[in-house]
């Protein structure tokens, strides 16, 4: 019970400073919950407004490649490094230590693999998520793939259902379709998709007139690493993208496919948030990489 002998009335009201109506730092995100936008506080940087994912959810489709034979070995000491991990349920209990505090991006569709037809997903369980304690789930639309538009999108429409009604924001990852070009109209169309469904994250991949695609999607866009490219030309693709608006990157392979990822990683970060431009960026790789 309240000791009711030192009850004392409230005399700091602070009637000349109004209460504060700024908007959140994030776009698109000033009506989302309480939840939402304290999951995606942990994932963007509040100073810089922008994130550095390190994805390595690839083995679900690929199997062990190149660079995720073993999750223990080369991504787990990556984790300090990253805003952000995204993976699969799998990996990330076996091989992420417990004790890691950065916030995870749960990769929660699954289906098909490399050998036979691709993007015919469904939604694991929303209990993981929660019970993992992750700050945000992704799961894939394949826009423009006749055989699996259609339910890719309705999961993911399903998983954003799920995330209101926890509070957990969702990441629309756009898949390519085999017919699509790859260019700003597409990707723009495929990001818009995302975020009319109501995505709270959009990933994507850079091409010419990005600034068209982050410019019509009303929520944050992270572009996709794709492909391993030489460390500087990754760089550039960073920086460009940062350039057109860009919320930051989910990269996987340019990443731990590096002859020295823990170096590229850093070499990422300087780019994304301090604005490093990429020959600044390859010089940093260069010297982290040699002390190494």
């Amino acid at each position: 019970m309240a000791d009711l002998d030192d009850i004392r009335d409230g005399d700091n009201f602070g009637l000349n400073t109004p209460a504060d109506t700024s908007s959140f730092y994030l776009k698109g995100m000033n009506s989302a919950s309480w939840g939402i936008k304290n999951r995606m506080s942990r994932i963007f940087n509040r100073k810089s407004g922008r994130t550095v994912m390190l994805a390595f959810d690839h083995g679900f489709l690929m199997g062990p490649t190149s660079g995720l034979e073993r999750i223990d070995l080369n991504i787990a000491p990556l984790a300090e490094e990253a805003d952000c991990l995204m993976g699969c349920r799998g990996m990330l209990r076996t091989s992420i230590p417990a004790e890691n505090t950065k916030p995870i991006c749960l990769r929660t569709d699954t289906g098909t693999t490399i050998l036979t037809e691709m993007n015919h997903n469904v939604l694991i369980s929303e209990i993981d998520a929660i019970s993992m304690n992750v700050s945000a789930m992704a799961a894939m639309l394949a826009i423009g793939d006749a055989d699996t538009e259609a339910i890719t999108v309705a999961n993911f429409s399903r998983l954003v259902d799920i995330g209101n009604k926890y509070s957990i924001p969702v990441m629309g990852v756009t898949a390519v379709g085999k017919d699509m070009a790859r260019d700003s109209r597409y990707f723009g169309l495929a990001s818009r998709v995302c975020a009319e469904n109501g995505a709270s994250i959009v990933k994507t991949y850079y091409t010419e007139g990005f600034e068209n695609v982050v410019a019509a999607c009303p929520v944050p866009v992270v572009i996709a690493g794709g492909k391993k490219l030489p460390e500087l030309e990754a760089l550039e693709l960073c920086y460009n993208a940062i350039q057109c608006g860009a919320s930051g990157v989910d990269m996987g392979r340019n990443v731990f496919q590096s002859e020295a990822p823990l170096a590229m990683m850093k070499a990422v970060k300087e780019v994304v948030h301090n604005g490093a431009t990429p020959a600044e960026g390859f010089d940093l790789f260069n010297t982290i990489s040699n002390e190494a």
